[in-house]
C-alpha cells in the first residue's frame, strides 16, 4: 500500500497521487509521461465518504483510496461533517473539486484525463446532487446508496427540530431526491454497488429512478460485504496497528478497487 506520508491536504480536500509504476497494467498511470504523473498526470477519482466517516477520508477510507491510487487514479478525496442541508453540501463539494481540477489541468492537462466520481452511503447522495447534473465526470460508482430521511437516520435531532422549530428533514427529501435525478441528473453510466450484508442499501430504489432517463446505461453489482465494508480496513488500521490487519478484508478491498477501475475504463 501507499505509504500514508504520500497524503497531502488542500483545504477540504485529502490528495492523494499515484505512485510512478502504477496502473492497471503496471506499465504507469493513464496519461502520463515516461516520468510519471505528476499533478493532473493521471484519471482522477472524485470520492465522498458517507456520514461521520467522511470527516477524515484520508483514514477512514484509506485502504480503499490507497487501492484506487495503485490502480493509477488521482485521488482527491471530500472532508466535511453531514448536515440536513443535502444540496448545499452537494454544491460545496463540486466547487472544491472542480476548482482543484482547474488548477491540477493548469499544471498539466492530460489529453482525454478520465473523471471518476466515487461515492459512498450519502456520498452517493451528494455525488448526485452536483449542480452539473453528472455532465463533468465519465462516470460514477456509488458503494451502499442511502436516502433514508432524517427521522431514521437521526430520529434525536429530527425529534428535537419538531420541538423547536428547525429544520428536521433533509434537503432534498428522500422523495424530492429520487426525483430529481431522474429530472436532472444527465450522467448515463453509472455502476451501483450493494453489498450482501448491508441493511441499510437502496441502491435498487435509485437504480429504478436512474432507469426512467432516456439512454440510461445504470447497472447494479452485488458484492459480498455490509455497509461498511469501503471503510472498515483502514479504521482497523487507524485504532489498533499494523497487527489487525485482515488480509481477507484487504483482498476485498482491493479487488472492489479492481472491478470499480476496470468498469470505469472498459470503453476506452
Amino acid at each position: 500500500m501507499a505509504d500514508a506520508a504520500a497524503w497531502t491536504q488542500r483545504g477540504p480536500l485529502w490528495c492523494l497521487e499515484p505512485p510512478a509504476e502504477a496502473g492497471p497494467h503496471g506499465a504507469g498511470p493513464r496519461g502520463a509521461g515516461p516520468g510519471g504523473a505528476g499533478p493532473g498526470g493521471a484519471d482522477r477519482l472524485e470520492f465522498i465518504g458517507g456520514s461521520y466517516l467522511a470527516a477524515t477520508p484520508q483514514l477512514s477510507y484509506r485502504r480503499l483510496l490507497e487501492a484506487f491510487s495503485l490502480q493509477g487514479w488521482s485521488v482527491r478525496a471530500w472532508s466535511y461533517v453531514p448536515g440536513f442541508d443535502h444540496q448545499s453540501q452537494a454544491n460545496e463539494a463540486w466547487r472544491s473539486l472542480r476548482r482543484d481540477r482547474l488548477q491540477s489541468e493548469s499544471v498539466a492537462a492530460p489529453a482525454g484525463q478520465r473523471v471518476l466520481r466515487l461515492g459512498h452511503s450519502l456520498g452517493c447522495k451528494l455525488q448526485l446532487l452536483a449542480p452539473d447534473g453528472g455532465r463533468g465526470c465519465a462516470a460514477l460508482a456509488a458503494l451502499s446508496f442511502n436516502n433514508f430521511s432524517a427521522e431514521r437516520s437521526v430520529p434525536l435531532l429530527a425529534e428535537m427540530g419538531q420541538q423547536f422549530g428547525f429544520r428536521s428533514e433533509f434537503s432534498p427529501s428522500p422523495q424530492e431526491t429520487l426525483r430529481q435525478v431522474t429530472a436532472e441528473y444527465q450522467q448515463p453510466r453509472n455502476l451501483l454497488v450493494r453489498f450482501r450484508r448491508d441493511e441499510l442499501d437502496q441502491s435498487p430504489r435509485l437504480l429504478e429512478a436512474l432507469g426512467r432517463r432516456h439512454q440510461d446505461a445504470s447497472e447494479l453489482l452485488e458484492l459480498p460485504g455490509d455497509h461498511l465494508t469501503p471503510a472498515t480496513a483502514g479504521l482497523r488500521r487507524q485504532l489498533l496497528g499494523a497487527w489487525a490487519d485482515d488480509p481477507a478484508r484487504q483482498r476485498q478491498i482491493e479487488r472492489l478497487a479492481a472491478i470499480i477501475s476496470d468498469w470505469s475504463r472498459e470503453r476506452e
